[in-house]
């Protein structure tokens, strides 16, 4: 502060002093509110700012390894869906060729169980190909399409 002199305003430099620190307060606060972080910037407290970063760089990975789990749960979701149609089927399939195994039933009746049998194959067919999520297929055709023609095979011995 200057030498105290007959020009010198003492109320007035007073006065200046506390409008920097309330105008330097109020930009804190600003900045403060404008980023909705304490600390916005190294100058502010380096340590912590840098600890701040960290733990948002942490939590950035997190949510991706969440969204990265709750795609492969809706995944696992749609093939497990799959799988129970296919089973549900499955059971469906075993009650026809039961009752085609019947002596007492007429070629008629057993060409229906047979038509209702390949309608259920089919219908396998089209809820594995439809068992898809974002573009890749959950359950694929090769094996089941050779075990389902042996199933056909060995059901037309009976």
């Amino acid at each position: 502060m200057p030498q105290n002199s007959i020009n010198t305003n003492v109320g007035a430099m007073i006065a200046l002093q506390s409008l920097n620190t309330i105008n330097r307060d109020l930009a804190t606060t600003l900045r403060r509110i404008a980023t909705g972080l304490k600390i916005s910037s190294p100058k502010d407290n380096p340590a912590v700012w840098a600890t701040a970063k960290m733990q948002a760089s942490e939590a950035k990975s997190l949510d991706a390894v969440r969204a990265s789990l709750q795609r492969g749960q809706s995944t696992v979701d749609v093939a497990l869906a799959a799988g129970d149609t296919v089973t549900d089927l499955l059971d469906q399939m075993k009650q026809k060729m039961l009752a085609a195994s019947d002596p007492s039933l007429t070629n008629a009746s057993r060409k229906l169980l047979n038509d209702d049998y390949v309608s259920l194959r089919k219908q396998i067919d089209r809820g594995v190909g439809n068992a898809s999520f974002t573009t890749w297929s959950k359950v694929t055709h090769g094996p089941a399409t050779n075990f389902f023609s042996a199933f056909t095979t060995i059901s037309k011995t009976f």
